[in-house]
């Protein structure tokens, strides 16, 4: 067996070390073991063993009446209690590439 000599540093924030290690630590797997087989199913698979996409939130008519109401009270409390950005600043943080199906039209067809 090869001997284990190479050490791994990453920082993370201490709120998800402390909630991830609780759970390793619930079904006894030490996190060294955990970054090693990661690194394993790295190797074998050649990849991330699990998918990296970002989901595309829900398309209205995929929610029921119930699912759309929760998810417009939670942003409506955002805004009354002020925990939100400015429409120009929210706006900046998208990245450009992920354009609205109706941006790229505009910026296809010149549409206004």
């Amino acid at each position: 067996m090869a001997t284990k000599s190479a050490n791994v540093t990453a920082r993370v924030q201490p709120e998800i070390k402390r909630q991830a290690e609780a759970v390793l630590s619930r079904i006894g797997l030490p996190v060294s073991v955990l970054i090693d087989t990661l690194y394993r199913q790295i190797i074998m698979t050649g990849g991330v063993p699990y998918s990296l996409t970002v989901p595309k939130p829900p398309a209205r008519d995929s929610l029921t009446d119930e699912q759309f109401n929760v998810i417009m009270e939670k942003g409506y409390d955002q805004a009354k209690s002020g925990d939100g950005l400015p429409v120009d600043e929210a706006f900046a943080q998208i990245p450009r590439n992920n354009k609205s199906e109706y941006e790229s039209e505009v910026e296809n067809h010149g549409v206004e």
